[in-house]
C-alpha cells in the first residue's frame, strides 16, 4: 500500500473533519474503521424512508456561530427543536424542568408558587452537606421532582442507586420558571435533512477508506504506512490497558419497525421510573416530521461497560480522571499519535464540542508544518 501523510483510526465526527482539513491542505489520508459502515456514532441509515440514528438520538445544537456554519456547508439543516417528554409510572410531564413540569406535577400555574414548594421541600430536608448523588440532588430541586424525574432515570443510567453515586456527578439541575419546553438553551439547534452518514460521506471525499478494518490488527503489517496517526478509540486500549481499564457506561438499543403512522407522538420519551428497564424510547420519524405510513422506535438500555463492549460515556470521576492523566501522559511520548474525541480524550463531547476539538487539532498541527 502507499504512504500517507495520516492514518485516521474511526470515521466519525472527529476523524471525519480531520481529514477534511488536512486533505484541503493538499495531505494524503487513510481512514479505517472496525465497523462495517462510516460514521462512528452519528451513523443514520434509512429504515421504511426514515433516517433512524442507530446509535441514539444525535441532536445538533451550539452557540459558536462558527461551528454552526462550518457544519452547513455539508448538510441543510431543519429547524427540529428538542422538546423531551417523561413518564412517570401513568403520569407525563415536560422536560426540561420548567413552568409546564411544575403545573402538571403541583396544579399551581405561577413562577412565585413553584419556587415556593421547591424551597420548602429543600428546606424541610435539611441537607447542608450532600455526601452522596441522592443528597445532592435532593438539595437542588427537592423530593417531588427527585424522586419522580431524577431517581430512578440517574439509576438506570449508572446502574447503582443514588446513594451509592458520588454527589459531585451532579453539580447543578436547571430549574425553568418558563412554561418553555425547548430542552437547549443554544442559539442553533436542528437535524440534518437526510441523516447524519452523508455529512461524512462529503466531509472524507478523497481520502481511502477500510471498513471492517481494526487498528490493531492492521498496524501490525503496516507500521510505516503515515507519518502520522490520528486514533479516535480508547486510549487505554492503546495502550493495552497498561494502568488497568478506564471505566465506562454502555447503550444497547432494541430497534423496531412499528406498523402505525405514529406511535408516541414526540422523539424522545423518557421513562423515569425504575422499574422500566429502558432510559427512553426515541420515535425517529419525528427528527424530520415524517409522514411516513410505518413508523421506527429504538429502546435504549443503559449497562455495565467491560473490555470487548462499545463503550459510549466516560464515567469521569475523581478515579478514573486521575487514571486518564496517566495515559495521557503516555500519549505525550507518542508525538506520532494525535488522540481525539470521547474516547480518545476520554472526554464526553457534544457534537459541536466534537467538531472545535477537531478544528483544534487541525490547528495545532498546521503550526507544526511551520
Amino acid at each position: 500500500m502507499k504512504r500517507y501523510d495520516y492514518l485516521i483510526v474511526g470515521t466519525g465526527l472527529f476523524g471525519a473533519v480531520f481529514a477534511h482539513e488536512m486533505m484541503q491542505r493538499g495531505k494524503s489520508c487513510l481512514m479505517i474503521e472496525k465497523r462495517d459502515h462510516l460514521a462512528g456514532n452519528i451513523y443514520t441509515e434509512e429504515v421504511e424512508g426514515i433516517q433512524v440514528h442507530r446509535y441514539g438520538a444525535h441532536i445538533f445544537h451550539t452557540s459558536d456561530k462558527s461551528v454552526w456554519d462550518y457544519i452547513n456547508r455539508f448538510a441543510t439543516f431543519n429547524h427540529y427543536v428538542n422538546s423531551p417528554v417523561a413518564i412517570y409510572h401513568d403520569e407525563l410531564y415536560n422536560l426540561p424542568f420548567n413552568m409546564n413540569t411544575f403545573s402538571k406535577m403541583w396544579g399551581i400555574k405561577t413562577p412565585a408558587e413553584a419556587k415556593k414548594i421547591i424551597a420548602d421541600q429543600i428546606a424541610d430536608l435539611g441537607i447542608t452537606e450532600p455526601q452522596n448523588l441522592e443528597e445532592q440532588a435532593l438539595s437542588l430541586v427537592g423530593r417531588d421532582v427527585y424522586e419522580k424525574l431524577i431517581k430512578g432515570y440517574t439509576e438506570k443510567q449508572w446502574g447503582r442507586p443514588c446513594s451509592e453515586l458520588p454527589a459531585f456527578i451532579i453539580k447543578r439541575l436547571p430549574l425553568r420558571f418558563t412554561y418553555d419546553n425547548n430542552y437547549f438553551n443554544d442559539r442553533f439547534q436542528g437535524i440534518p435533512e437526510g441523516g447524519y452518514t452523508q455529512i461524512i460521506e462529503k466531509m472524507i471525499h478523497g481520502a481511502d477508506v477500510l471498513l471492517n478494518t481494526d487498528y490493531f490488527t492492521f498496524i501490525k503489517g503496516h507500521e510505516g504506512i503515515a507519518k502520522k496517526i490520528l486514533f479516535t478509540g480508547a486510549i487505554d486500549a492503546f495502550f493495552d490497558y497498561c494502568y488497568g481499564p478506564l471505566q465506562y457506561r454502555s447503550v444497547r438499543f432494541e430497534t423496531e419497525v412499528l406498523d402505525t403512522d405514529n406511535y408516541q407522538g414526540n422523539a424522545v420519551v423518557n421513562y423515569t421510573a425504575r422499574e422500566v428497564p429502558y432510559t427512553r424510547i426515541i420515535e425517529h420519524k419525528h427528527f424530520e416530521f415524517g409522514k411516513q405510513p410505518k413508523t421506527v422506535i429504538s429502546r435504549e438500555y443503559s449497562s455495565e461497560w467491560k473490555v470487548g463492549v462499545e463503550p459510549y460515556y466516560p464515567v469521569n470521576n475523581e478515579q478514573n480522571t486521575a487514571l486518564y492523566e496517566k495515559y495521557r501522559a503516555l500519549g505525550a511520548t507518542r508525538p506520532d499519535v494525535i488522540f481525539g474525541g470521547r474516547l480518545g480524550q476520554y472526554k464526553y463531547y457534544d457534537m459541536d464540542k466534537v467538531i472545535a476539538a477537531a478544528l483544534k487539532a487541525v490547528n495545532d498541527e498546521e503550526a507544526a508544518f511551520l
